[in-house]
């Protein structure tokens, strides 16, 4: 399969990618980013963007592709809500317009939260804007799309972009996966289980963290 990922130089974006890296059913990935990721492999080609909401002059490179595995996002943390959307709702929706174009029998994987609020109605703005998002993804025209909702994922030993906070409580990941069964998995499932939505599908569209383990082990 070929793939395309968004979001590689971000912890989930770098951990998917280290998987379809690894993976003997990946046969190239192509990365969008806006510098370069830093790694080096045969199977990877990486297209350098400056601005992802004009992504006009790159699209007859984005053809021919079976999945994209949208990683690319941002923290709601001192946004108002106009400036969340703008990159969790906005850019996504254009981006996936322009991959449904170019692709139709293309698998959409996109990565939202645990808590992500489906009705757009919440109290949390973050979980508004993230349930709109999926809510239009799961309306467009691709082959299938499918909804990750990871919680805590233990990161995957050795790459550069763990976000810094999970370095001091990976350690605790047996207890959190004992207590929490529900909102812990690793990076490196969610990874298998992108590859596995285009070899193998899955039953369900929203994949809670149970399902992201599930189809990681399929």
């Amino acid at each position: 399969m070929k793939v395309i990922i968004t979001g590689a130089t971000g912890m989930v974006g770098e951990g998917v990618l280290h998987e379809c890296l690894m993976s003997s059913e990946v046969e190239q990935v192509l990365v969008i980013n806006r510098k370069p990721c830093g790694v080096v492999h045969p199977k990877l080609k990486e297209i350098i963007h400056s601005d992802f909401f004009d992504m006009s002059s790159i699209e007859n490179q984005l053809i021919n592709y079976d999945g994209c595995f949208y990683c690319l996002g941002t923290t709601s943390l001192k946004l108002t809500e106009e400036q969340y959307s703008k990159i969790s709702y906005i850019l996504t929706i254009y981006i996936a317009e322009i991959l449904a174009k170019q692709n139709p029998n293309m698998t959409f994987c996109y990565v939202s939260g645990a808590g992500t609020d489906g009705t757009e109605k919440g109290k949390f703005m973050w979980a508004r804007v993230k349930g709109r998002t999926e809510n239009q993804l799961m309306r467009m025209h691709f082959k299938k799309v499918y909804i990750f909702r990871p919680g805590f994922m233990k990161p995957t030993k050795g790459l550069k972009n763990t976000i810094k906070a999970y370095k001091y409580i990976t350690w605790m990941f047996p207890l959190l996966t004992l207590l929490f069964p529900k909102f812990v998995c690793t990076l490196r499932e969610v990874g298998i289980a992108m590859v596995n939505t285009i070899s193998k599908g899955y039953h369900k569209s929203i994949l809670e963290v149970k399902d992201i383990v599930d189809l990681a082990n399929k």
